[in-house]
C-alpha cells in the first residue's frame, strides 16, 4: 500500500518540478509608487533578481515617486540597473506620474525608459513633453514598442519579445504584476510626510482622548498603531525635530485647554502649533515637502477630537441611568492629576475632569469627594482628617 503512495507522490513532484521549470518567458511590471524608502528599493532590487530567476523575458520598474530617501539602498538598485541580469526597462507613470530627484537618477541609469504624457521628471520638475524621454501613455503600448529591441545585460546582450502570437494576431506575453508585501505596504503608508503627521497627532489626540474620556479600550488599540505608524516615518523621513517638537507642543497646550474647561487662548496657540509644526515637519528640499492643504485635515481632525468627541463621550457618561449626576454626588475618589484649581479624579474606576477651591490646592493621589457636579466638571473637596476612604 505505501508503494503506490510513494509512486504517485513522486509523479507529483516530477509533474510540479516541470511546471516549474516551464515557467517564465513573461512580462514582470514591478510597480512602486510614493517616496521610495529603503524597503521599496530593496524590494524593486530583489524583484529583478527573481525575474531573472524565474527566466522572465523582461521587468520592468513601474514607478511615481517625488524621492529617493536611502541612497545607500538607491546605490545599490541604480547598480543592477545599470549591469541587469536580464532585459530591464523603466516606465514613469500613469500619468500624472513623478520621478523627481534622485529617482530621476535611477530612470536615467536604464537604458530603456519612458514618461507617460502629463507627467514630471528630473530635479526642476520638467514636464514629459520636455524631458526627451520616450513619451508612451500607457504601460501596455510600452512594452508593444519593446519587442525586438535589444538590451545589454550582465551576460550581453539580449533580443526582448514581448508579443507572443494567437489566431487573430498577436497580443503581450503573460503580464505579472508585483508590488510589495501587505508588511511592507502597512508600514509605507506613514513615508508620504503629510500622512506620518497625520499618525503622530491622531495617536497623540486619541492617547487624551482615552484618558481624559473612555479609559483603555479600542481606542487604545488606534492610538498604539497610529503612533507606531508615526514613529516608523521618523525613522524613515528626514524629518525637523523642532517642527516635532512644535507639533508635540501643540498637542500638550490642546489637552492642557481640555483640562481647564476649554480656553480658547490656549486652543487657538495649540492649534497653530500643530500647523506650523506640520508645515515644516520634513525637510524635503523641494521634493517632498509638506503641502499646508494637506496638514490642515490633520489639525482639524485633532481640534474635532478636544472639542467635540471627548465633551460628547462625557456628557453620554453623564446621562446613563447608572452614573447620574445625583449617583455621583458623595462618592470618594483620588486626583489623578493635581486640582489648581482643575484637574482628573478617578470615581468609581473612572477618570472626570473635576475643579476644587483654589484655597484646596489638591495634589495627585490625594482623596477627594464629590460634592457637586458643574457641566463636565465634578467639584470636589479633599476628604476630611479623620474620615475613613
Amino acid at each position: 500500500m505505501r508503494r503506490p503512495l510513494l509512486v504517485l507522490a513522486i509523479l507529483i513532484l516530477v509533474l510540479l518540478t516541470a511546471c516549474a521549470t516551464e515557467e517564465g518567458g513573461g512580462i514582470d511590471v514591478i510597480d512602486v509608487s510614493g517616496p521610495l524608502d529603503a524597503s521599496a528599493l530593496k524590494f524593486m532590487k530583489s524583484s529583478i533578481e527573481k525575474a531573472a530567476g524565474n527566466g522572465q523575458e523582461l521587468a520592468v520598474l513601474q514607478i511615481n515617486s517625488r524621492a529617493a530617501l536611502d541612497e545607500v539602498a538607491l546605490g545599490e538598485l541604480i547598480r543592477i540597473v545599470e549591469d541587469p541580469p536580464l532585459p530591464v526597462a523603466i516606465w514613469v507613470g500613469p500619468a500624472p506620474a513623478m520621478a523627481l530627484g534622485g529617482v530621476s537618477q535611477l530612470v536615467g541609469a536604464s537604458e530603456q525608459n519612458a514618461i507617460a504624457p502629463g507627467s514630471q521628471y528630473g530635479p526642476e520638475a520638467v514636464p514629459a513633453e520636455e524631458t526627451g524621454l520616450d513619451l508612451q501613455p500607457s504601460i501596455r503600448q510600452y512594452l508593444q514598442d519593446l519587442d525586438g529591441e535589444t538590451f545589454q545585460t550582465s551576460t550581453g546582450p539580449v533580443e526582448v519579445e514581448t508579443l507572443q502570437p494567437f489566431e487573430e494576431g498577436f497580443t503581450l506575453k503573460v503580464l505579472t504584476f508585483r508590488q510589495p508585501g501587505i508588511g511592507t505596504r502597512f508600514f509605507r503608508l506613514a513615508v508620504n510626510p503629510e500622512a506620518a503627521f497625520f499618525f503622530l497627532v491622531i495617536g497623540l489626540a486619541i492617547v487624551s482622548f482615552e484618558f481624559f474620556a473612555i479609559g483603555p479600550g479600542l481606542a487604545a488599540g488606534v492610538a498604539a498603531v497610529s503612533l507606531l505608524l508615526a514613529g516608523w516615518g521618523i525613522v524613515t523621513l528626514p524629518v525637523r525635530w523642532w517642527a516635532v517638537g512644535l507639533a508635540v507642543a501643540g498637542w500638550a497646550l490642546l489637552t492642557a485647554a481640555y483640562q481647564k474647561g476649554g480656553v480658547i487662548a490656549l486652543t487657538i496657540l495649540g492649534a497653530v502649533l500643530l500647523q506650523i509644526g506640520g508645515m515644516w515637519y520634513v525637510d524635503g528640499s523641494g521634493q517632498i515637502d509638506p503641502r499646508w492643504f494637506l496638514v490642515l485635515p490633520s489639525v482639524l481632525s485633532v481640534l474635532f477630537f478636544f472639542l467635540l468627541a471627548m465633551p460628547t463621550v462625557q456628557r453620554a457618561r453623564f446621562s446613563t441611568q447608572t452614573i447620574g449626576r445625583d449617583a455621583l454626588i458623595g462618592e470618594h475618589g483620588v486626583a489623578v492629576v493635581g486640582l489648581d484649581p482643575d484637574g482628573i479624579v478617578e470615581v468609581q474606576g473612572a477618570r472626570w475632569r473635576a475643579t476644587a477651591h483654589r484655597e484646596a490646592m489638591v495634589a495627585t493621589g490625594v482623596p477627594v469627594v464629590v460634592t457637586g457636579v458643574d457641566g463636565l466638571f465634578l467639584e470636589v473637596d479633599r476628604i476630611p482628617p479623620g474620615r475613613e476612604y
